[in-house]
């Protein structure tokens, strides 16, 4: 079941109180400490290539779209 997979789930149950509160103890996904799915990007939501640096907490992709408005420059 992936994040998005249970999110789902719960605005189903929204109007159904004893059942969500069942569903979250039993069928939750833990929170990741660790490993790729620790973190995501703050800009697309990715979880791959993610860039914590100087607190960016982006991945690769938004990090070349922005890099120049950040005031990083490229040496080449």
């Amino acid at each position: 079941m992936t994040a998005s997979d249970w999110r789902k789930m719960l605005k189903q149950f929204k109007n159904k109180p004893k059942i969500k509160e069942k569903f979250l103890k039993h069928c939750k996904p833990k929170e990741r400490k660790f490993g790729i799915a620790a973190r995501k990007c703050e800009r697309c939501g990715r979880f791959g290539a993610h860039i914590k640096s100087y607190g960016l907490n982006l991945c690769r992709h938004c990090f070349r779209e922005i890099a120049v408005e950040i005031g990083f420059k490229k040496y080449s």
